[in-house]
């Protein structure tokens, strides 16, 4: 009787998983809709890549490509990008440096000076904290253009002498533009990685304590190998807001000796009336999104994977 009563309950669980999984499955037609969209979604993104190549291609000048492939397509726009971007004495290699310079200072102070804060955020509890935390969203909410008119004059008035650039005003260099980007991308570093150390368990660093560590040997040797990926996804993002970075360059800096970037050249590129070259255009554009975009690339997993953990909790 127990063997037959335990067959009796087995069948119908065994019945209702069946139809679980059947119900989880697509029908044909619903398979052939859902390859349709997601061919539908990939033509839409890489249609603008394909017009762009297409114009870097083309040594006719065109607007706008006729064909995917243009008659007597040649790299010919790479190679006039590469000698000579624009009519400023400035050549490619330094716009890329000096664009490099920029992005990598603002990833390494944005994490630096975000994962303190965030720490502190975290782990602390002192007075004024919640004010502080919505201070910082407010900021983060803030568009970057509104704060062009008080940074210019903030920096314009602090005036360096250095032994190996002289005396000149802060707001005419990249350590000005720098600054400026930063205090953009600071608020975003704080709020998303104060999001990911929220997550690391504090009984890691209690356990830490007992064995003797201090708060600053837990925060290194614990926190801050567990918030590896955070720590990499904000370095990214504050990367390419330098690396992409355009209106602070434009108003702060007047001459290529100040640091002109690459930003800035392709800008320059654009001419009036009709005149802009738009095959050395595309070229110039394909150039200088090719190093973020092989990176993101190879590394999305790790980027979105990370962008997700650091927004569950805030």
């Amino acid at each position: 009787m127990t063997a037959a009563a335990s067959a009796e309950t087995v069948r119908p669980v065994a019945t209702t998983r069946t139809r679980r999984s059947r119900r989880g499955r697509l029908s044909g037609r619903q398979q052939l809709a859902l390859q349709i969209l997601c061919l539908l979604i990939t033509a839409t993104v890489l249609f603008p890549i394909l017009w762009i190549f297409s114009l870097a291609l083309d040594p006719r000048n065109l607007s706008r490509p006729d064909s995917l492939i243009p008659p007597g397509a040649s790299l010919d726009a790479f190679a006039r990008v590469i000698a000579q971007p624009t009519s400023d004495e400035i050549g490619l290699l330094e716009l890329a440096r000096n664009s490099f310079l920029l992005a990598s200072s603002v990833a390494l102070f944005s994490v630096g000076i975000g994962v303190l804060a965030a720490y502190a955020f975290s782990r602390l509890r002192f007075r004024g904290r919640e004010v502080l935390m919505i201070t910082i969203l407010g900021v983060l909410m803030l568009p970057a253009v509104a704060t062009i008119a008080p940074l210019f004059i903030m920096l314009n008035g602090i005036r360096l002498d250095l032994p190996i650039l002289g005396h000149f005003a802060l707001r005419q260099s990249l350590i000005g533009v720098g600054l400026a980007v930063v205090s953009g991308t600071l608020p975003f570093a704080i709020w998303n990685l104060k999001g990911y150390l929220d997550t690391i368990p504090k009984e890691l660093e209690e356990a830490a304590a007992v064995d003797g560590c201090s708060r600053n040997q837990s925060f290194f040797k614990i926190v801050l190998p567990l918030a590896t990926p955070a720590l990499a996804v904000t370095g990214f993002l504050g990367f390419v807001a330098g690396w992409t970075e355009f209106y602070f360059v434009s108003i702060f800096l007047n001459d290529p000796s100040q640091g002109f970037t690459l930003s800035l050249a392709l800008n320059k590129m654009v001419g009036a009336f009709g005149q802009t070259p738009w095959s050395d255009f595309a070229a110039f554009s394909i150039l200088f999104a090719a190093p973020v975009s092989i990176v993101f690339f190879f590394f999305q997993k790790y980027i979105v994977g990370g962008l997700a953990v650091g927004g569950v909790k805030g």
